[in-house]
């Protein structure tokens, strides 16, 4: 992962202490520790909120990643949810919260790797986890979450329309939004919250994105790209390919999420980059 620098101690900002490390367990466990959590709002977002009352089914599956002090699971079980799951990479928090929520069995509590979870989810919710992850995961992103939500399922949440000095949370536009999960996802909303929080107004998108499965949503792992301008030339490439939907590279040039109306060969992807002896792909 990247590493990051970040002296601000604003509410929007996650590295509320002087740091030069890499964003991994040992470093959200230390926020924790420490109890710098200044993107911790204290209560539900009330975008959320509002969008959880609408929800009718209380025994569908959902998933929080990212969880943090997870006020939003907490207004879920209030409200007759049954079936939740929380998952963060940080254990001292994911110990806090278990001896919080030990005597309802309505929620599950995971501490490890979103990226390594394995389930099926009616609903994810999305709160400060995809801002809180370097842009260079972006694409393993999108393939994620179309990977553990169900036939018909979910995104929902906030994203940040809006960019930071200095990271994490990690930004973004409402256009960038459109292309990384294009096709991916049908856009049931994309629109700026009429009601967050004050420090966040006007900066935050609701988003409601439900799962296309019409197509395959593929990661692989690429080498030998060192520039935008090969990582173009790529990437077109593969968008002429017969089925293919979507493409977008992440900003580090490692991955590559390829969105088809069929499964597209590996053998088939290695050829198309074969004039160039450096380049090498492998399905993730």
């Amino acid at each position: 992962m990247n590493t990051i620098k970040n002296t601000s101690k604003s509410t929007d900002s996650c590295c509320v202490v002087s740091c030069d490390r890499p964003l991994d367990q040992d470093y959200w466990d230390a926020q924790y520790k420490a109890k710098t959590t200044g993107w911790d709002i204290g209560q539900v977002s009330p975008p959320i909120k509002e969008y959880v009352d609408t929800l009718e089914n209380k025994n569908s599956s959902i998933l929080i990643p990212g969880c943090g002090n997870t006020y939003e699971a907490e207004y879920l079980l209030q409200a007759g949810f049954t079936n939740i799951t929380v998952i963060d990479i940080a254990p001292t928090l994911v110990q806090e919260l278990k001896q919080k929520f030990e005597n309802n069995s309505n929620i599950k509590i995971i501490q490890g790797d979103f990226f390594e979870h394995k389930g099926t989810y009616d609903l994810i919710l999305e709160q400060t986890f995809f801002c809180a992850l370097p842009p260079t995961m972006r694409q393993k992103y999108v393939w994620k979450m179309h990977q553990l939500l169900a036939h018909n399922g979910i995104i929902a949440g906030l994203l940040f329309n809006r960019t930071f000095e200095v990271s994490p949370p990690f930004g973004g536009s409402k256009e960038e939004y459109e292309l990384l999960f294009k096709n991916a996802f049908d856009f049931l909303k994309m629109d700026v919250a009429p009601n967050s929080i004050a420090p966040r107004a006007n900066s935050e998108l609701f988003i409601e994105f439900k799962k296309n499965n019409k197509v395959k949503v593929n990661l692989y792992e690429f080498k030998g790209i060192t520039c935008s301008g090969c990582m173009n030339t790529v990437t077109t490439q593969f968008k002429d390919l017969n089925g293919v939907e979507n493409v977008s590279m992440s900003t580090n040039f490692a991955e590559v999420l390829i969105v088809s109306k069929n499964e597209i060969p590996v053998s088939q992807l290695q050829e198309i980059v074969s004039y160039d002896e450096k380049y090498s792909i492998i399905k993730i």
